[in-house]
C-alpha cells in the first residue's frame, strides 16, 4: 500500500508539473543555481530565445544595411570619377584634332645634371596634370625623348601612369614634326608677349632646369634655328615688383607656364590675364 501511495503521489506531481509546464528534471535539486535563483520555465526560454534571434536579425539587417550605403556612396564616387575622366579624355582628344599644341623641348636635356632632371620629370607631370583638368586643354608633346636617356628613365621612375599619359612622345625633334612658321619658341627673353593662343600654331616649352641660370639660353636656341618667338604675358606692375629678383621670375614651372597659357586662352589681352 505504502509503495502504490508513494506511486501515486508521484504521477501527481508530474502532472502538476506538467500542467505548470515545467520538466520534471528541472524542479530537482541540481537544477538550482548556487545563488539560489529559481530555474526559468520552459516558455520563459522560449520567449528568451525568440528575443534573442529577433535582436540578432535587426542586428544583422542593420549592418547590411550600412554596407549597403557604403557601397552606393562608393559608387556614386566612382560614377563621377569615371565621368571626369572621361570628360578630360575627351578634351584631350580634340585639343589633338583640332589645337591647341604644346610641346616640350627636350633637346637639352643632357646638359641637366640628375638632380635637375628628376626636377624636371617632376615637372612634366605637373605640366600633364594642370593641362589634363584645364577646361580648353592643349595637345602635349614630349619631342627628343630618347628611349633610355636619363629623363626618359626619370619620367617613367618617378611619374606612376606614365605611359599611359594622353600626349605624344617621339624621339624626334619638333623641327621635323612642323613646319617652321607655325611654330612659336617661348622664351622669358623674347620681346614678343604673347597675347593671345593661336589654334594653328605649336607653342614649345625648353625643357630645362638650370640652377645655375644661363642667360638667353632658350632665345640662342629659337634664334639660331630662325623660330618664331614669345614669352608669357606678365603684368607692367608684377615684372617691376619682381625686377630685384633677378631672373628667377623667369624661371616659371611648367604647371605655371600651363596656367598662364591657358589664361591667354581665356583672356583678350595680356594685361586681363594678370588682373
Amino acid at each position: 500500500m505504502e509503495g502504490g501511495s508513494a506511486a501515486g503521489e508521484a504521477a501527481a506531481l508530474r502532472e502538476a508539473l506538467r500542467l505548470l509546464r515545467i520538466e520534471p528534471s528541472a524542479a530537482g535539486p541540481s537544477a538550482a543555481r548556487a545563488g539560489g535563483a529559481e530555474p526559468c520555465s520552459r516558455n520563459v526560454l522560449r520567449k528568451r530565445r525568440r528575443w534573442e534571434r529577433v535582436l540578432a536579425a535587426r542586428r544583422r539587417r542593420r549592418r547590411q544595411e550600412r554596407e549597403r550605403s557604403r557601397a552606393r556612396r562608393a559608387g556614386g564616387r566612382g560614377a563621377a570619377r569615371r565621368h571626369s575622366k572621361a570628360l578630360a579624355e575627351e578634351r584631350l582628344l580634340e585639343a589633338r584634332a583640332s589645337g591647341p599644341r604644346l610641346c616640350v623641348d627636350l633637346g637639352m636635356a643632357d646638359s641637366m645634371t640628375l638632380k635637375e632632371t628628376s626636377r624636371l620629370a617632376s615637372q612634366i607631370r605637373r605640366l600633364y596634370g594642370a593641362n589634363r583638368q584645364a577646361e580648353k586643354p592643349f595637345w602635349l608633346y614630349l619631342t627628343e625623348f630618347v628611349v633610355g636617356s636619363l629623363i626618359y628613365e626619370e619620367c617613367f621612375r618617378m611619374n606612376d601612369g606614365f605611359s599611359n599619359y594622353l600626349m605624344d612622345t617621339t624621339q624626334e625633334s619638333y623641327l621635323d614634326l612642323f613646319p617652321l612658321d607655325a611654330i612659336v619658341y617661348l622664351t622669358p627673353d623674347s620681346e614678343n608677349v604673347l597675347e593671345d593662343i593661336d589654334p594653328k600654331k605649336v607653342y614649345i616649352l625648353g625643357g630645362l632646369v638650370d640652377e645655375s641660370i644661363h642667360k638667353k639660353l632658350t632665345l640662342r636656341r629659337a634664334q639660331e634655328q630662325s623660330l618664331q618667338t614669345a614669352r608669357l604675358p606678365i603684368h607692367p606692375k608684377l615684372a617691376r615688383c619682381l625686377e630685384s629678383w633677378s631672373f628667377f621670375w623667369k624661371r616659371l614651372r611648367a604647371s605655371r607656364c600651363r596656367e598662364t597659357l591657358s589664361r591667354v586662352t581665356h583672356s583678350a589681352s595680356a594685361v586681363q590675364c594678370w588682373k
